[in-house]
């Protein structure tokens, strides 16, 4: 019986091959994805760059009036969320569904998501916007990518590069969304600019739909189906789970400032038991096994990379609204445009990054090094910091924090866009896409993280905190050089 589910939607398409160059040099359907992603993107990001505002605003500000330190913990614990729930869209897709539909419900489901906060005021709106966004772009995130891996063969050079205009697509989107947003929060209230988040999404997702039938029937292979014998018991178990979740949630075990907790331990937990059940499972080969033991110190790299880096969304958000002169020509730039900063040079440097890896072909770094040196970078900039903390009010200037932002832009595009592309190289033949979600969860638990620590951020001096995180990336990027050699020899040939 075939793993490839067949329905009215289905067509057949060529494998993918070296001669399909349609969209700059790469597959032509890279330029589907590439879009439904930028725009998933713009909402995504255009509803985050004004969240945390609309957490700690007060209630005549247009806000909720919640805590700061609180707030920033629901925003990581949130962004945790997105990331963790890749392992639930990623299991679809590899025994129910297939990458590609799951991608296509996933977006349905966002759009939902961003209505709900447009239109249901205080916490129901917010409590059923952040659930449905979260478990949708986990669905979307997983499956994109690994969608994008099914467009180029195993031997295929131009892997990165077409990561890296993937990546561009994704920054397009996060560039335009809290620009828009953040004029709509600032001019008519936050509900307008959380609804422009869900127009977005009903474009990416319209778009989508036109070009789907184009897509390789890889994209849409179930590569593990779940026997149907199985259905009523694993329904039964995810209505256990929803069911547990509620009653924790009512009877107060589960509240908004322990929120962040939980959803690193629930991350750790589940990369634990990922992990376990990739190396036990008797249809990985022992080279499939090696190169996922070579991704453990991939896995945490990156995790402490995303700890910092999305503190763009917590701390760095904070530091704008205290420490940062918004003041252009008399004109106060909205806090939001904080967060289109990183997106303008990652705009501007994921095509120079992309020809850069083509150029070198196979001279380029391994991808421990690569690994290596955006966890270093990440620290770097982290202590950039210090030149400016301690000086008052308002009293950084624009152009120090546009400075910073573009060394975590660097540091953005030595790991990030790498890490997918290695997550579908080092993927066994059963894992495909829940691979891809095991890196999310090394992003879910950094962006948990980031929440966490920005609770920590609230409690000690400036000093203490920039200096002391960045010295500890810097030190785990140097770890990582230095058993760079053993980790690509369990690669098995990866690079």
């Amino acid at each position: 019986m075939s793993n490839i589910t067949n329905d009215a939607e289905t067509e057949v398409t060529p494998v993918p091959s070296h001669e399909d160059r349609g969209f700059f040099g790469q597959p032509r359907s890279l330029a589907n994805i590439f879009g439904v992603e930028m725009w998933e993107r713009f909402s995504f990001y255009g509803m985050q760059g004004i969240l945390l505002l609309y957490l700690f605003y007060s209630v005549n500000e247009g806000g909720l009036g919640i805590p700061q330190a609180t707030a920033a913990g629901i925003v990581g614990a949130y962004g945790g969320g997105v990331y963790l729930s890749t392992i639930l869209g990623a299991w679809i897709a590899d025994r129910l569904l297939g990458s590609e539909r799951v991608l296509f419900y996933s977006a349905i489901v966002i759009m939902i998501g961003h209505i709900a906060l447009a239109l249901l005021p205080g916490i129901p709106g917010l409590t059923a916007g952040l659930l449905l966004i979260a478990v949708g772009s986990g669905g979307l995130k997983a499956n994109a990518t690994s969608v994008v891996g099914t467009l180029y063969a195993p031997d295929d050079t131009r892997r990165d590069a077409g990561f890296s205009i993937f990546y561009l697509g994704i920054n397009l989107g996060a560039l335009m969304g809290p620009i828009l947003t953040g004029l709509l929060q600032t001019t008519v209230g936050f509900h307008y600019g959380f609804g422009l988040a869900a127009v977005g999404m009903a474009i990416g997702l319209v778009q989508y739909s036109l070009g789907r039938k184009r897509l390789p029937d890889s994209a849409r292979i179930v590569h593990d189906p779940l026997p149907r014998a199985r259905f009523a018991a694993y329904g039964a178990l995810a209505l256990a789970a929803v069911a547990v979740i509620v009653v924790l949630s009512m009877t107060g075990v589960i509240t908004a400032s322990n929120l962040v907790t939980i959803v690193i331990g629930l991350t750790i937990v589940a990369t634990v038991v990922y992990f376990a059940v990739i190396l036990t499972n008797k249809q990985v080969t022992g080279v499939e096994r090696n190169r996922v033991y070579a991704f453990i110190p991939l896995f945490i790299a990156s995790a402490a990379f995303w700890s910092l880096y999305q503190q763009q969304f917590t701390v760095v958000t904070l530091y704008a609204v205290d420490r940062l002169d918004r003041g252009l020509f008399g004109w106060e730039m909205p806090v939001s445009w904080v967060q289109s900063i990183n997106p303008v040079f990652i705009i501007l440097l994921s095509g120079a990054f992309a020809a850069l890896w083509t150029w070198w072909g196979t001279k380029q770094p391994s991808t421990p090094i690569k690994f290596a040196i955006g966890t270093g970078v990440m620290g770097a900039a982290f202590l950039l910091f210090l030149p400016f903390v301690g000086g008052g009010d308002n009293s950084t200037p624009l152009l120090a924090l546009v400075g910073i932002l573009f060394v975590f832009t660097i540091a953005e595009l030595l790991l990030s866009p790498v890490g997918l592309s290695v997550a579908t190289k080092l993927a066994p033949g059963v894992f495909k896409t829940q691979m891809v979600a095991l890196f999310f969860l090394s992003v879910a638990l950094g962006s948990a993280m980031s929440g966490l620590l920005a609770q920590w951020y609230e409690t000690v001096p400036e000093t203490v905190y920039f200096g002391v995180l960045g010295g500890i990336a810097i030190i785990l990027g140097v770890l990582l050089a230095l058993i760079a050699r053993p980790v690509l020899r369990l690669m098995g040939g990866v690079r």
